[in-house]
């Protein structure tokens, strides 16, 4: 054989092997199951908008898109693990409020909101309800308060854990009108319903829907809702603003990000896709009934919004000396 044969040999051959080698490299995003980490619990208000978000980018992106709950420590577990996640944008992890306030509250919770993840898209914000157990004898926010005042340290308020939304809502109402009501962290927010149901703490903030059915039977009452304005679903409950609990507005956001070094168009191409799937009447109609309105926009504003929100958090933590754990 010819040299030149044999170099002809020699070029076919490596032409087919580098071929399909070639053919992966360029496959375009995504080529594969892309895993959302929700931190918290299967059957939770998050976790209901997580499944919508993720049904409707595998119908866009004609890829599987399963949902892996990582629950545990107020959502910081399964927030650090998706912070130890090839930045390859097959691992995202979907936000809420507890991103923030957990970072804020803990001395190390084992992620950074901020250096730790590239924002991709935020999705809604919305307020909490501001509630109490049936018995208590007041009818507003501002009896309460008033109650409150002339019992300090009596009345008791549950949360999701220490350092959950939850939780800094109400020491953000403290430090604002100056009552001294009691923390009773639970495990999760289930848990301190069942009790501010059984009474054994009057008080607690919880999601617009979770509110909804116990408010129908009368099993408690809806006070405020935590945002600076009313909203649909409780439109004869006041806002706290209303009620005289100024500069104490609390929103829960819900965002998608994925883990630092992720590729910017890997980025965009998600965030182009969330876009659309916010644009459809049935994914605001969903979202209107959580009770949150839907916040589209760009990386750079979900990255605002964790910045806006771990800095407030940061700040009331250090203004009343709250230990870290």
């Amino acid at each position: 054989m010819s040299g030149f044969a044999r170099a002809f040999g020699t070029f076919i051959v490596g032409a087919l092997v580098y071929a399909p080698m070639q053919s992966v490299a360029q496959d375009p995003y995504p080529a594969k199951t892309i895993r959302l980490i929700v931190p918290f619990p299967p059957g939770a208000g998050t976790d209901n908008v997580a499944r919508l978000i993720a049904q409707k980018m595998a119908e866009g992106l004609r890829q599987s898109v399963v949902i892996e709950n990582r629950t545990g420590a107020g959502g910081a577990i399964g927030q650090a693990e998706a912070a130890k996640a090839d930045p390859d944008g097959y691992t995202l992890l979907f936000v809420a409020g507890p991103f923030t306030t957990v970072a804020a509250s803990q001395k190390n919770p084992g992620y950074d909101p901020q250096r730790g993840f590239a924002p991709v898209a935020p999705i809604a914000a919305g307020p909490l309800a501001f509630v109490v157990n049936a018995s208590v004898p007041v009818s507003t926010m501002r009896e309460f308060i008033a109650l409150a005042s002339r019992e300090p340290g009596k009345l008791n308020y549950g949360s999701a854990g220490t350092g959950s939304i939850n939780h800094l809502a109400l020491e953000l109402m403290k430090a604002r009108t100056g009552v001294n009501i009691v923390h009773v962290p639970y495990r999760g927010i289930a848990d301190a319903t069942k009790d501010l149901l059984g009474g054994q703490i009057q008080a607690m903030t919880a999601s617009i829907p979770a509110t909804l059915p116990l408010l129908a039977e009368r099993r408690i009452k809806v006070l405020a809702v935590t945002g600076g304005k009313r909203v649909p679903q409780l439109p004869g409950v006041p806002s706290w603003r209303e009620e005289g609990v100024v500069d104490a507005d609390v929103t829960n956001y819900w965002g998608i990000v994925a883990p630092v070094g992720v590729p910017a168009e890997v980025v965009a191409k998600l965030n182009r896709e969330i876009q659309k799937i916010l644009g459809e009447p049935e994914v605001r109609e969903r979202l209107e009934r959580e009770g949150a309105e839907v916040s589209d926009g760009s990386p750079d504003r979900l990255g605002q919004i964790i910045a806006h929100d771990l800095a407030r958090w940061k700040k009331l933590v250090n203004d009343i000396g709250m230990a870290l754990e």
